[in-house]
């Protein structure tokens, strides 16, 4: 009989999910996770919440082999140390998201009506109805930074509050932006223009510090800014700032560390919450419950859905992860910041086919920085259809050549526009590598780094004056490819440079004649 631990007051659905399934079931909240650990050496299994799993607590349980996060976050859990060990972590992401969606609305509508201050000093004996004028949700318009399980249940839950929704999301198609009834739109509008901006991003190097000056100096004067997804995503000193010059509101329940002690964010929040999102019976027991089913479905059938620390399949050589991830990142940088693709599809030649599933976590993560790319090939087409963008494997044609090699092609099309980019990449001197971009064949580029995509009339000067423009803008020129397609007498200009390129320099080559597009990224 399999031991499974719960060290952390779960719901009961969990323990008699497991017995019903023979599984012996030990679950003392009360007792550290150290001492339980070390009375139940044999455990094979181990559920938690926020508890700290470390290196120490995994080596200590000899007979370990999962550990599942009953919740969406596992950053408490050394994942590194446990696939050393040979134990799959899994984490049951979107149990809580509708507790925090309704968290988001409670949190509007107290700092809208000052229901704190109100209760409080209405306690104390006080009649401040005259100071407690509020304002109403009704008729405002809400931006949401963030369309995954949190951002679209959102939209659900102010769907009786006739608001104006705003959402950014460099995933999300059109389409399915049109039938969550959302307006897609550039980050700096939607802070322009939102009376309420709510954040549901994870924190990344990409969007560490992404609310800043610029974005909080954007929002209008007695606007509400609330964030229940990660602290580091705001810059506080800037909000500190942006707040006193502006008026604005903060509401959070998120902070740096989840313990006791004082927060740096107290002289600028109306209100704080001790990151409690997730905390409701439902979301527990749903939580529970799904951890408690992919357990007995690990053990009984070797089922691996929500993994989040797997390992390399034998045989694959980890640089076709960066490889799928590069050609993608490419292609969504070819295309543009503003244009959502809706359509993937994807080629995997040579020995690569076989993987083509544990790739496509690397292609999705070239999309967006915030999907895991320790995800699996179902959370992978599962996050994909949440943004309503299709997705195809296609059948290859060996006798093409291509060796092991992975094409991407992103396609968007709606009623304004239509728009196709194919990438094709492989590994050339041990270093991944784009070799076509549409049908400006034998690139061979490395993607790595500031890169600018840049396509022209081929005719004499043209590169010249691109690098020029370079020039005065104080970039230097790492390296250089242009391929010409004799089909349409044009070239691409991919230049590999020494910082980010401004808008300013890729407005400057378009108004030159016989530039058609200029597109920047970092990789």
């Amino acid at each position: 009989m399999r031991k499974v631990l719960i060290p952390t007051k779960l719901d009961p659905i969990a323990a008699e999910t497991l017995r019903t399934h023979g599984f012996e079931v030990v679950q003392e909240p009360k007792t550290p996770l150290a001492d339980l650990a070390a009375a139940h050496p044999d455990a094979a299994a181990l559920i938690v919440r926020s508890e700290k799993v470390d290196a120490a607590l995994l080596d200590r349980l000899s007979e370990l082999k999962l550990v599942v996060r009953a919740g969406a976050g596992y950053e408490n859990i050394d994942t590194k140390h446990a696939r050393r060990r040979g134990i799959d972590v899994m984490n049951t992401p979107g149990a809580n998201a509708n507790a925090v969606a309704e968290e988001v609305v409670t949190l509007i509508l107290a700092a809208y009506r000052h229901v704190v201050r109100g209760d409080n000093t209405t306690r104390a004996g006080q009649w401040e109805k005259n100071a407690l004028m509020g304002r109403e949700l009704a008729g405002k318009t809400v931006g949401i930074v963030g369309m995954g399980n949190i951002g679209q249940l959102l939209v659900k839950r102010l769907g009786g509050f006739e608001v104006e929704v705003l959402a950014y999301d460099p995933v999300l198609s059109e389409q399915r932006a049109a039938e969550l009834e959302v307006e897609l739109c550039a980050l700096s509008d939607l802070f322009s223009r939102a009376d309420i901006v709510s954040l549901h991003i994870p924190e990344t190097p990409e969007t560490r510090g992404l609310v800043n000056a610029d974005l909080l100096g954007r929002m209008k004067e007695g606007a509400l800014l609330v964030n229940c997804a990660r602290a580091g995503v705001i810059n506080e000193d800037d909000l500190r700032a942006a707040r006193a010059s502006r008026r604005l509101g903060y509401c959070t329940d998120v902070y740096p560390k989840d313990e006791p002690g004082p927060k740096s964010v107290a002289d600028i929040a109306d209100l704080m919450l001790p990151h409690v999102g997730a905390s409701t019976e439902e979301a527990n027991a749903t939580a529970a419950r799904r951890a408690a089913e992919q357990a007995v479905a690990y053990f009984a059938s070797g089922v691996t859905t929500y993994v989040v620390n797997r390992a390399l399949p034998v045989g694959l050589d980890e640089r076709y992860q960066l490889l799928a991830y590069y050609v993608t990142r490419v292609a969504r940088g070819f295309l543009g910041p503003g244009v959502q693709p809706q359509r993937i599809e994807a080629s995997f030649y040579g020995d690569l086919r076989q993987y083509q599933d544990f790739l496509l976590a690397s292609v999705v993560l070239g999309l967006s920085s915030g999907f895991d790319p320790l995800f699996d090939h179902q959370q992978a087409l599962q996050y994909l259809a949440e943004k309503g963008i299709a997705y195809t494997s296609r059948e290859t044609d060996e006798s093409k050549g291509y060796g092991n090699s992975i094409t991407i092609d992103l396609m968007e099309s709606s009623h304004r526009t239509s728009n196709r980019c194919s990438v094709r990449g492989t590994i050339a001197e041990g270093l991944p590598m784009v070799s076509r971009l549409n049908d400006f064949d034998r690139l061979y580029f490395e993607p790595t780094g500031h890169s600018v995509l840049v396509v022209y009339r081929d005719q004499p000067g043209m590169l010249a004056t691109l690098t020029q423009v370079m020039a005065d803008h104080n970039t230097n020129i790492d390296d250089i490819r242009s391929p010409h397609d004799p089909r349409t007498g044009e070239s691409l200009a991919a230049l590999k440079v020494n910082k980010p390129v401004p808008d300013a320099a890729l407005e400057r080559i378009l108004a030159q004649p016989g530039f058609r597009r200029a597109t920047a990224f970092t990789i």
